[in-house]
């Protein structure tokens, strides 16, 4: 039988070989009681003891998916809760009850009203219908007594299928067993396509409805890079993918094939991030989101829990360089024990620096002082602090004199400290027209494109319905790229980048061609971005930057970058 292939969305640059196994975790429920027989009392007593129990798993859960996975992804579980407890949904449930429904109809009438709304709004908002989904089949499998398929405990060598995989599903996957996985739904902002990527697990979400065509036990290969399933692969594709695993893992740092040096680091979220990050060879860390640090939590960590933190990741680089970013809330990132703005949008408000020198001025002055302590430990590696989401010269003039008022306070109590590398970051449209007037400020400079691409095209990063216009390919974010890198020429400010440009292996030639310095990315993606950083000449590189910067639409600059592959 000739292969077939299967086109989606690509959220590892990895490839699998293996046996699929579908998982359809949905079970029918038999048809609603007569209402006149259903005992109001009991079913809501049952709907209360089956959240205590859905409480207590999805607690667990969130543990072991911290220990395994990292915290960032465990908080996903956070929000479970908060469905657990949200009065409009207990409300429902029992609205439903008294109207005669046993508790488990009640919980999928009541949850399935709610995820109709979520999934007919765009980007982030619409992925909350897979959280609604996930806590209503918990609830309905604690109401009917079902049991839950381990995912964790498939044969060796399986491929999962599914219509969909929630949090709790992905959560599951064990890496040593599980060759890859894909999906009928789902984007590269989806819950599964996140654990995807900490997992290391080759993955292709979004397929369509054609993935429900593969039957159970059939031969594929999950090309993560490519964003194809192939059905009855033949012996080359079989191979090609095998190959395409095996990347070579290079502990030192790497050059380009004529010798210029780009320093390839990994972007992190929590200290459980930082092995695997050493273990795929990064060289150190380029972003460092501390706001993890802050989250899930009653109040924010003190100096000593923080400067503990900032010591192991430079203990895990003793020859690197560790890169953070301070306190970045506000936007997407609430948290619960700040006064935090109601804001229309918040992308556009109250985040970033904007509240490190304003409300949240006296956890700024803390994170700095534990900074500047842990850059002056001898833990080994070097510290380099940078602002986010900066639009002025005058915040960053202030955020360097507080900087210095607090290694001040240090040097006059007698504490051991240094002062760091000070940079910002570039995701702004005003930051990236403001850098030239920045490097006598600043000792470096990290793009954001996620950030970037929003903020210069208009496009709510989340938003499926303007994701083209987002795209980090875009003309327009290629030229804030090159402007920014054109603004330190003749200094010595270096500029590297963080965001998710930086991890895509068919970029890095356009990378190193406009003059980034340091790449930073997923840790899953160092040694393929490495190994594209060696088959690189500058010569080359800069002159497929130079046509890329002549193209006026996206469709030409993703012209020029297929020629190049070809």
């Amino acid at each position: 039988m000739p292969e077939q292939r299967l086109s989606g969305v690509g959220v590892t640059p990895l490839s699998g070989v293996g046996t699929v196994v579908w998982y359809a975790p949905d079970a029918e429920l038999d048809e609603p009681p007569a209402p006149e027989s259903v005992d109001a009392d009991a079913e809501r007593e049952r709907f209360e003891a089956a959240r205590d129990e859905a409480r207590e798993e999805i607690r667990a859960e969130r543990e072991r998916t911290a220990e395994r996975v990292g915290e960032a992804e465990a908080e996903v579980f956070d929000a479970h809760i908060q469905f657990l407890e949200d009065p409009q949904i207990t409300e429902g449930v029992e609205t439903a009850i008294d109207e005669g429904l046993s508790a488990e109809h009640a919980v999928t009438r009541t949850f399935d009203r709610f995820v109709e709304q979520f999934a007919e709004m765009e980007g982030r908002m619409a992925e909350r219908a897979d959280d609604l989904r996930d806590v209503r089949d918990r609830l309905v499998r604690v109401l009917v007594g079902g049991d839950r398929v381990d995912l964790s405990a498939l044969p060796e060598g399986s491929v999962v299928l599914a219509e969909r995989l929630t949090p709790s599903d992905t959560a599951q996957l064990d890496p040593e067993r599980v060759a890859g996985f894909a999906t009928v739904t789902g984007g590269r902002t989806s819950h599964a396509a996140i654990f995807a990527r900490s997992l290391a697990l080759p993955a292709v979400v979004g397929i369509g409805d054609a993935l429900n065509d593969v039957a159970d036990g059939a031969d594929v290969v999950v090309d993560g890079t490519e964003g194809t399933l192939v059905v009855d692969p033949d012996d080359e594709t079989r191979e090609a993918a095998a190959g395409g695993e095996d990347v070579e893992i290079r502990a030192d740092p790497v050059a380009t094939a004529d010798g210029t040096p780009i320093e390839v680091a990994a972007n992190v979220g929590t200290e459980a991030d930082v092995g695997p990050a050493a273990d795929r060879g990064a060289d150190g860390i380029g972003l460092y989101r501390t706001e993890f640090l802050f989250l899930d939590r009653t109040s924010p960590p003190d100096e000593d829990e923080q400067y503990t933190a900032y010591r192991e990741a430079l203990e895990a680089f003793p020859e690197g360089r560790v890169v953070v970013r301070t306190l970045d809330i506000g936007g997407d990132k609430p948290v619960g024990y700040l006064d935090l703005p109601d804001e229309e949008n918040p992308f556009l408000g109250e985040r970033g620096i904007r509240r490190s020198l304003g409300p949240d001025a006296d956890l700024f002055e803390t994170q700095l002082r534990a900074l500047l302590r842990a850059a002056g430990d001898d833990a080994g590696g070097d510290l380099s602090v940078m602002l986010p989401l900066v639009t002025t010269v005058e915040e960053v003039r202030e955020a360097r004199e507080v900087l210095e008022s607090v290694a001040a306070d240090l040097d006059a109590e007698g504490e051991e400290y240094a002062l760091p590398e000070f940079g910002v970051m570039i995701e702004t449209p005003a930051v990236a027209f403001l850098a030239a007037d920045l490097v006598e400020y600043v000792e470096f400079f990290s793009i954001g494109t996620n950030d970037l691409a929003q903020y210069v095209m208009a496009a709510e990063r989340g938003n499926d319905r303007v994701a083209d216009l987002g795209d980090y390919r875009q003309p327009a974010v290629l030229r804030a790229i090159r402007m920014t890198v054109e603004a330190t020429e003749g200094t010595d400010v270096w500029v590297g980048m963080c965001g998710e440009m930086a991890g895509d292996p068919d970029l890095t030639e356009l990378l190193v061609g406009l003059g980034l310095d340091e790449l930073s990315m997923s840790a899953v993606t160092v040694p393929q971005v490495k190994k594209a950083v060696t088959e690189t000449t500058l010569a080359d590189a800069r002159d497929l930057a130079e046509r890329a910067l002549a193209a006026s639409t996206k469709d030409q600059v993703k012209d020029v970058l297929t020629e190049t592959t070809q």
